[in-house]
């Protein structure tokens, strides 16, 4: 068994529930085309990294769909927020033996597998490794030791998450990697040349 595991959290791609903000400027289907070539994006950056995966659904488990099960184990999200939904699965990952667990979204266009290696190396000397997203939030949290105070007590999706997931620790070894961008508004896309000329100026 491999010691690493990279947990990637996925919303269904449905019509009307897949990048909502971004759809008030885009519309609906398109917003859905562009989640759904960031999953796709994901599931190709992931397949490179030397680790088990697993990939939580938001809604429910897809059998036939771009995660191979013979790659991507496959679990359904359970908690009343996301971070308690986050929780349960490192819980889940420490649970099962793994050594290292890391988690990131499906939503990042420049994240590479290089990026997910280097932070599961990182995790050599340090108790934590976070990737900053520039919106204050993280893309990426990997950790060797299950860290449950992060999870709790966070307004998510708010520009404090960071802030109040570093102040839980404060006392721990934490690596910092480099600033990335969810993509969430059309201000994140319009300066990704590969998105704007398939979905939109094509359109």
């Amino acid at each position: 068994m491999n010691k690493r595991l990279l947990l990637i959290f996925t919303r269904n791609p449905e019509l009307g529930k897949a990048k909502t903000r971004l759809a008030k400027t885009v519309g609906d289907e398109t917003a859905l085309e562009i989640y759904k070539f960031l999953l796709q994006k994901t599931k190709d950056v992931s397949s490179k990294v030397n680790a088990d995966k697993a990939v939580y659904y938001s809604v429910k488990v897809r059998d036939n769909d771009i995660w191979n099960a013979k790659i991507y184990q496959k679990h359904q999200q359970v908690g009343e927020n996301l971070g308690i939904r986050m929780l349960n699965a490192f819980k889940n990952g420490f649970t099962s033996g793994y050594e290292k667990v890391m988690i990131i979204g499906s939503d990042l266009y420049d994240l590479s597998s290089e990026n997910i290696e280097n932070a599961f190396l990182q995790l050599d000397n340090n108790d934590v490794v976070l990737g900053p997203a520039e919106d204050g939030g993280y893309y990426l949290l990997g950790m060797n030791t299950l860290q449950e105070n992060v999870f709790r007590n966070k307004n998510w999706g708010t520009e404090t998450v960071r802030k109040d997931t570093l102040s839980d620790l404060k006392d721990k070894k934490v690596k910092l990697l480099e600033f990335k961008n969810d993509i969430d508004v059309y201000e994140d896309i319009i300066d990704i040349p590969e998105i704007m000329s398939t979905f939109i100026n094509s359109k």
